[in-house]
């Protein structure tokens, strides 16, 4: 049997001929990202910035060249690989960075090749009906009312801030010292006053400090929007939600929570209790290409009220022309801030539905308890100095009896070598070394193997 030729490279990955076009290219991709992977050699490549640029610039060569390449798409697969931080990898542990299920990985391939648009109905049949059953079930797990699929944490912040402020004619932020950047931006973003930034010093919202700060800067009921954190991005901590909850009901304050880092935690029955609280919330931000292991981007944002999202609606003919509504199509343009936008929600609705509730929450309680195996390690180490104790699957550490400056170059070191990637953050006037355990593949041994890489480098 004669092998078939290879595809053009103008051939469409839809329509009758896209499965047979697609395979081979399929094979030259998982092919390149294993030669890339062993090439690379670790968790990211060695050398630093300049080194990596220079090695991509080879590979990249013209970036338009009078005639194509048929190699292009071996030849940069391979380079990105190679120059990649793979957070599949067990000592990649520095940021909210999971690697993704494959099998999610392949349900967004599936996104990509039938293109859907969700911005109107006549572009994304299915796919729109799928978004609206899967964001309803992911805000009910919340216990909110309904969600819209956003781009990760930031997008979903900015329009929880954006929903507040249209329906109360007016918002001002009050915050913790420990929030997202994202949240004091959008306040930015959106023209509203500056916000009033409530003392953390646990790392978690002070509750006293809350309550003067509704007092001091009491307005029109509603005028104040109260934003807490789940999951901060330094540490993995949980703000006291009931107890933030019951001030804003106190006050007249509307409440959001941004729960990115862990709203993953409510597939889990041993750690969703963390997450009392969330419910009382007017909106909540939720992030699966965190804690849920999809591919970016898989960002929502949930409500209790689904009318907020009434202020959202804008009208083009060519999308939502009102008689094409009133004959039942669904109109579209009031479910984001943007106009087109990808089926991202067909590789969550995949996982959900392949894994089940105990299936994730299995891979959240993985994590969780990794991450408590390595403060032990470091607890147990004379070597080194812990944080505190996890509350998710955070875990700050520093050599024992370091200068900040240290602790920085060992980070670095590693990072200019390939051999680890850890994170920073500062907390308590110190800085420490960050690891954010996602991979649900990493082992005791992992651990051990870190922490002895770490402890390398500082003597070194």
């Amino acid at each position: 049997m004669s092998t078939p030729p290879p595809p053009t490279p103008r051939a469409l990955a839809s329509g009758p001929e896209g499965p047979g076009a697609l395979r081979p290219l399929l094979d030259t991709v998982l092919g390149a990202l294993d030669t890339g992977r062993r090439a690379r050699g670790g968790p990211l490549p060695a050398g630093g910035p300049e080194a990596v640029a220079a090695r991509l610039r080879d590979a990249l060569g013209e970036i338009l060249p009078e005639h194509g390449d048929p190699q292009a798409l071996r030849t940069l697969v391979h380079a990105l690989a190679e120059g990649a931080a793979d957070p599949a990898d067990p000592l990649c542990a520095a940021h909210l960075h999971c690697p993704p299920l494959a099998v999610a990985a392949a349900a967004d391939l599936a996104a990509t090749v039938l293109n859907p648009s969700l911005d109107s109905w006549d572009q994304a049949p299915a796919a729109s009906e799928l978004e609206a059953l899967v964001t309803r079930e992911l805000a009910h797990r919340a216990g909110l009312a309904d969600a819209v699929v956003t781009t990760g944490g930031t997008e979903s912040n900015h329009l929880a801030l954006l929903l507040a402020r249209e329906s109360h004619g007016g918002i001002r932020l009050v915050h913790g010292a420990n929030a997202h950047h994202s949240l004091p931006r959008a306040a930015w973003l959106l023209g509203l006053p500056e916000p009033v930034v409530v003392p953390a010093p646990s790392g978690t919202l002070d509750l006293a400090a809350l309550h003067r700060a509704l007092t001091d800067v009491a307005g029109p009921r509603g005028s104040l929007l109260v934003a807490a954190t789940a999951g901060t991005t330094d540490a993995g901590l949980i703000d006291p939600l009931p107890e933030i909850a019951g001030l804003c009901a106190a006050h007249g304050a509307r409440l959001h929570i941004d729960a990115a880092h862990g709203g993953g935690l409510l597939f889990s029955d041993r750690h969703r209790a963390k997450l009392t609280g969330l419910e009382a919330a007017h909106t909540v931000t939720l992030d699966l290409h965190k804690l849920g292991w999809q591919p970016i981007a898989a960002g929502l944002l949930a409500v209790r009220h689904p009318r907020d999202l009434d202020v959202l609606h804008q009208h083009a003919d060519y999308l939502n022309a009102d008689d094409d509504t009133a004959s039942g199509l669904p109109d579209l343009l009031g479910r984001s801030l943007r106009t087109t936008r990808r089926a991202d929600i067909l590789k969550t609705a995949v996982t959900l539905k392949t894994l089940g509730r105990t299936g994730l929450g299995a891979l959240v309680d993985h994590v969780c308890a990794r991450a408590s195996e390595f403060a032990d390690l470091v607890h147990d180490h004379p070597g080194f100095e812990l944080y505190d104790r996890p509350v998710i699957s955070t875990v700050l550490f520093r050599p024992a009896d370091a200068t900040d400056d240290a602790v920085a170059a060992v980070r670095r070191r590693l990072l200019t070598e390939g051999r680890a990637v850890l994170g920073r953050a500062r907390l308590d006037d110190r800085l420490w070394l960050k690891t954010t355990l996602l991979n649900p593949d990493t082992r005791p041994d992992d651990l051990a193997a870190l922490l002895k890489l770490v402890e390398g480098t500082t003597h070194g």
